[in-house]
């Protein structure tokens, strides 16, 4: 089969390349439908929001890899930008990207993402983030309960814990914290909440805007975990020990929970892609068709 323009092909699946309007710029993404794209919904357990993490896209990462691991399971997938994908993107001459996003601003486009899902034929999703996107997922499962599951892959503690404790591995502001921090908050004060300003670590360089908003407005992922109702599986590698605590996320759930830390595995899952995508597959297979129902928590070592 040739691929032609607004075409993605994922192991054999053919995504179509789609644009999601907001309130800004649009979301870019690729949709696949794991049914006969001529009957939405029928046919699909389900349907997944894909969230990807900061200083990421829709086409890397586990946006990427899930994909054809999941339409093997009979889920449709939505694989998108927020506008704060990568660190700094432009589609014109404004600057846009990872380095200016909000958390307001990432929780409309999510929202966004979702009614492009809905109007597809899958109005209850599976909801599945890595990292950034992690936390944001269950920020969004909690502000739309009837979500159909929740796959969290490395999700970060969030809240303000977040800054200080990341800085303190070497990631973000590193060892200027208290520097960076008094310029970001003066640049607001001073009206210029876009200028840049360049960090030691990792993700390198945010406005000062999103810098605040990093400080103060985070959701705080274990504050979240208590407000999730539907069932969720919660992953990380066994070298993501300092920010992603997947098993105190699971113990505060009231809602079935499974656990499983992969060994060997890092932030990215680097190497262990397929092992990663067949057992998020098969979890949610298991759990779609049984209705959504799961007995009882559940850990597992991996």
């Amino acid at each position: 089969m040739v691929v032609g323009p607004g075409a993605h092909r994922a192991r054999g699946a053919l995504g179509e390349l789609v644009s999601i309007p907001t309130d800004g710029a649009p979301l870019d993404g690729l949709y696949y439908e794991a049914a006969d794209p001529g009957e939405p919904g029928s046919g699909a357990l389900a349907g997944a929001l894909l969230m990807h993490g900061n200083g990421q896209n829709f086409y890397s990462g586990p946006a990427r890899f899930l994909v054809p691991h999941l339409l093997g399971a009979r889920i449709s997938c939505l694989a998108f930008n927020r506008r704060g994908h990568d660190t700094i993107s432009c589609r014109t001459r404004v600057p846009e990207g990872n380095a200016f996003q909000t958390t307001a601003q990432a929780t409309a486009d999510n929202l966004a993402a979702r009614r492009f899902l809905a109007d597809r034929g899958h109005s209850s999703p599976v909801v599945i983030g890595h990292s950034n996107g992690g936390l944001l997922a269950a920020s969004h499962v909690v502000d739309n309960p009837d979500s159909r599951a929740l796959v969290l892959l490395s999700a970060h503690c969030g809240g303000r814990a977040l800054l200080p404790r990341a800085s303190a591995l070497g990631l973000l502001a590193r060892d200027r914290l208290a520097e960076i921090s008094a310029k970001a908050h003066q640049l607001v004060a001073d009206g210029k909440p876009s200028e840049l300003i360049l960090l030691p670590g990792w993700w390198y360089a945010t406005s000062a805007a999103s810098f605040v908003d990093l400080e103060e407005r985070l959701p705080d992922l274990l504050e979240l975990a208590a407000e999730v109702r539907c069932p969720a599986l919660v992953l990380r590698g066994d070298e993501d020990r300092q920010l992603y605590p997947a098993e105190r996320f699971a113990a505060i759930m009231a809602a079935p929970s499974t656990v499983v830390v992969i060994e060997g595995a890092d932030h990215f899952y680097t190497g262990f892609e397929d092992r990663v995508g067949a057992l998020v597959a098969s979890w949610l297979a298991d759990l779609l068709g049984n209705d959504g129902s799961l007995p009882t928590k559940t850990t597992s070592p991996e």
